[in-house]
């Protein structure tokens, strides 16, 4: 029997299938998203697949996801009608919340819409010192009197989250005990259970984000598990976390704030894969679609995370100078920086005159203009069409038709004319305003953060990214742009390269002037004894199960902490001493300075990642891909810019880069397009990525737009 594993990413554009099976074969499709009800697209592309290909619904043996349901679901306000509770005093902690503002000098900003009225939050008369002693005892009484209010609500879900409960749960505990017996109904979150770490903010706005999307995505998963037992398929459904490791439906549907950035971390995780096979050490992940781009970094084989990220608040460019303005999640997730520019994304004329791109995209429906079905205003992906970089019959395989004609109106009208310049420079200088955008992502994650990007090769994927990796990197002067097999759908490879895994973490302070290696040694213990017993009561064997420890540090005094890797075994008399270096370091390398030797650091809390060792025959070494793009290829003329003009580019295969192949260029896939401009080289390597080589620096009218991107 042939056996195969399946990925599946949702785009705001297209949902992405990858069948991978044992042998190495790879087959790959794309279909519209169906934003009404996301499993349609998936169960579509799914039983497509095996239509054409005679699988089996028995040969696929796992499904690996990755969906954007619980950020939807946040940005769209769409969640479960939530109650929270909290320590009496603090019932305003959602709206007083951290005190940031994302737009220092914007008068007309204010705070998005709490996910819990006032009148659905409630107080309780209980307090914990930050010790953990009890302050005011909660009375069996005052639960009564709060369960019974709940009981009249008309809510979906509770959030409970009391002061200090993170040193000290028994009052969390004894309400989340009475709330499950009284209302079983009633979904419920407890941030001791989920969240058991300091910062009371942080802490109650995930907790109720949690329980805002819980009812949904259990929804959601239920129904999708029912639809593909509905076509005979019944392998286990697995779900990728924001940090880049999978967990099983079941324990998504328990947690889903943890898979709120599923998407985009599948392709960092991807990119790492192919930094690894490659022996490059430094990558930079690009992944631009329809609607997004995202960049990341990898550094010596490993992605880069953060422990907080915010949703909802517009675009994320990679500081920690614009947070504030969304809802603050802290969580393990993939550290990445995202910019509203994708090939749906609308270009439009300001009231002075100048061309914007984006935020606001077409998506697939109505789509850009030339996919004539509805779309009526330009976007990225018409202006690429004028410029000649996209095959004039299609998209996909030729499966999604474009007019041609219709995106040269379009951008002639609503840009050139009324800019009066030509329709290809207008077509152009849209192109070179979304790579700038795009170029601020890369460097929110390399030079804003004490990083080079000279020094990395950057890794382009995603539906549109090969399109514009190659100008990008010019600017950026990197001189290596790496496409790999498949870029359009390899967010869907991320998938089924991840491990099972889960973080576990507890509030542990201390001073290092008081700290107990011993102490510390049995709190590391006892947290990678509770992580073993989660995986070993689901059959897992002990010696596929591995534990990375980490502690979470600062300075004395600081209000921000840094994650500092701590080795495996008992800590030693040293230890103490290590780590603060070790800490001293990570602090020089991400601020540009440390303290003096010596100085005390705080030990703010303690975790683990549980990680499954996958299994040899999880992913085939050699991956044979089904190309779906058989259509002839024939040379056209494209659009350079102003230093090349119109240029006769040849229209290759990705097998046609096997012998060193000079630019101009255009390398034409099943699912995204790579330009090889003039003055790069495109070469086939051994795991089958095409490799751009670029000169050392980019000509200026090459590097900077016709007209500014707007900041």
């Amino acid at each position: 029997m042939r056996q195969f594993r399946v990925g599946i990413d949702i785009g705001g554009t297209f949902t992405d299938v990858v069948f991978m099976g044992e042998d190495g074969r790879v087959i790959v499709t794309k279909v519209s998203s169906s934003i009404e009800n996301y499993s349609s697209a998936i169960i579509r592309g799914v039983s497509a697949v095996m239509a054409e290909h005679g699988i089996a619904a028995n040969d696929i043996i796992e499904i690996v996801h990755g969906t954007t349901v619980a950020s939807n679901t946040i940005l769209e306000h769409k969640g479960a009608r939530t109650a929270l509770v909290t320590t009496k005093g603090f019932r305003d902690v959602l709206e007083i919340r951290n005190l940031r503002m994302p737009k220092l000098y914007d008068l007309g900003w204010s705070k998005p819409p709490s996910l819990v009225r006032r009148r659905l939050r409630l107080e309780l008369n209980e307090r914990m010192s930050s010790k953990g002693e009890v302050l005011v005892p909660l009375t069996d009484e005052e639960i009564d009197r709060v369960v019974g209010e709940l009981a009249k609500l008309d809510v979906e879900a509770i959030a409970v989250c009391l002061l200090h409960s993170y040193v000290n749960p028994e009052h969390e505990i004894r309400l989340r005990d009475a709330i499950a017996a009284r209302l079983p109904e009633r979904v419920l979150s407890v941030s001791s259970d989920l969240l058991p770490v300091a910062k009371e903010y942080e802490r109650t706005s995930t907790t109720v984000v949690n329980a805002y999307v819980k009812p949904i995505i259990a929804h959601y998963l239920e129904s999708l598990i029912s639809e593909f037992a509905r076509i005979g398929v019944t392998a286990p459904l697995l779900l990728m976390q924001s940090n880049g490791g999978l967990i099983p439906a079941a324990s998504a549907a328990e947690m889903p704030v943890n898979i709120v950035e599923s998407g985009p971390a599948a392709g960092v995780v991807g990119a790492q894969r192919v930094a690894q096979i490659s022996g490059v050490s430094k990558v930079i992940s690009f992944d631009m679609g329809g609607t997004t781009a995202k960049a990341s970094v990898v550094e010596d084989g490993q992605v880069s995370r953060s422990e907080e990220f915010s949703v909802g608040g517009g675009i994320m460019i990679g500081s920690r100078l614009m947070s504030g303005g969304g809802y603050v999640l802290k969580v393990p997730a993939i550290d990445l920086a995202e910019v509203g520019a994708g090939g749906g994304s609308q270009i439009w004329i300001d009231a002075g005159g100048l061309m914007k791109i984006g935020p606001e995209s077409a998506g697939s429906n109505p789509g850009p203009v030339c996919y004539d079905i509805g779309g009526k205003q330009a976007t990225v992906t018409d202006a690429n069409v004028v410029l000649g970089y996209i095959n004039p019959e299609g998209l996909a395989g030729g499966s999604l038709k474009i007019k041609p004609e219709l995106a040269r109106k379009a951008i002639e009208e609503q840009v050139a004319t009324r800019m009066g310049i030509p329709v290809e420079v207008a077509a152009y200088g849209a192109h070179q305003i979304a790579a700038s955008n795009m170029i601020r992502a890369i460097k929110a994650v390399t030079s804003e953060r004490g990083r080079d990007p000279r020094d990395f090769a950057l890794v382009a994927f995603g539906g549109n990214g090969a399109l514009f990796a190659a100008g990008m990197a010019s600017t950026l002067a990197i001189r290596t742009v790496i496409v790999p097999p498949s870029p359009g759908v390899f967010s869907a490879f991320g998938l089924l390269y991840s491990d099972i895994e889960r973080h576990h973490g507890r509030a542990f302070r201390v001073a290092s002037t008081a700290a107990d290696p011993a102490a510390i040694s049995a709190a590391f213990e006892e947290i990678e004894r509770d992580a073993a017993a989660e995986f070993l009561n689901a059959g897992t064997p002990g010696n596929r199960i591995r534990m990375l420890r980490h502690a979470k540090v600062q300075y004395l005094g600081q209000a921000y902490e840094l994650t500092v890797p701590v080795s495996p075994g008992e800590l030693g008399a040293g230890s103490i001493d290590t780590l603060a270096e070790d800490f001293a370091q990570e602090h020089e390398r991400t601020y540009g300075h440390r303290a003096p030797a010596g100085e005390p650091i705080e030990i703010v809390s303690l975790g683990v990642v549980a990680r499954i060792i996958s299994d040899a025959s999880r992913t085939a070494p050699a991956l044979r891909l089904v190309d779906s793009d058989t259509r002839p290829r024939h040379p056209r003329r494209a659009y350079f810019g102003p230093a090349h003009g119109w240029a006769e580019a040849k229209v290759i295969s990705r097998a046609d880069t096997a012998g060193s192949v000079a630019g101009p260029c255009i390398v034409e896939e099943y699912d995204a397009t790579t330009i090889v401009p003039p003055g790069a080289r495109a070469e086939l390597d051994a795991q089958g990525n095409i490799v751009l080589t670029l000169g050392a620096t980019a000509t200026k009218s090459d590097a900077h737009p016709v007209v500014e991107a707007a900041e």
